[in-house]
């Protein structure tokens, strides 16, 4: 009978070949996190337009959307209107409740230069890049930078119908 517990091991050289080859992985990984490498980051794209804004709940439930500037009406969103734009604000109204940011802080909202349209909460410093969500949605926040938007010049198809007001 051939006996199971015999003297038969693995080659040394592999398991030190193994060793230092985890060893090494090791080493890389705490060096990209200790950097902050990140091989999926793009490259920062300067804004061509941007605009604060901020975003309240009128006296009908209507969403105010105002210019964080000089407080001028840019748009009202009627109650259970414009799902997408209430959705990224549920969002970012938990990270900013979790933050202990108040709720009148502003958002950027920025055409960049490559085209890709963002809202940059000015509180908690996330960024939310709207293209990915799709064009339909990204036109819904393309639509608050009207006709400053070079891209999405007021009237771009897609642009979901927003009730301006122009009472300041």
């Amino acid at each position: 009978m051939v006996d199971p517990s015999r003297n038969e091991h693995f080659p040394r050289r592999v398991l030190i070949a193994f060793a230092t080859l985890i060893g090494f992985c090791l080493v890389l990984v705490a060096a990209a996190r200790l950097t902050g490498y990140n091989a999926s980051q793009m490259p920062p794209s300067p804004a061509v337009v941007s605009r604060d804004l901020r975003f309240s709940e009128g006296p009908d439930g209507a969403t105010l959307v105002r210019d964080a500037t000089d407080n001028t009406s840019v748009a009202v969103l009627p109650r259970g209107g414009e799902g997408f734009v209430l959705g990224i604000l549920r969002t970012t109204s938990r990270w900013r409740h979790v933050g202990g940011v108040a709720p009148e802080t502003s958002f950027r909202l920025a055409r960049l230069a490559d085209g890709r349209l963002t809202l940059t909460d000015l509180g908690t410093h996330r960024v939310i890049e709207l293209r990915s969500f799709g064009p339909t949605n990204d036109a819904a926040f393309a639509a608050f930078l009207g006709g400053k938007d070079p891209v999405n010049a007021g009237n771009a198809p897609g642009v979901p119908a927003v009730k301006t007001d122009d009472t300041h």
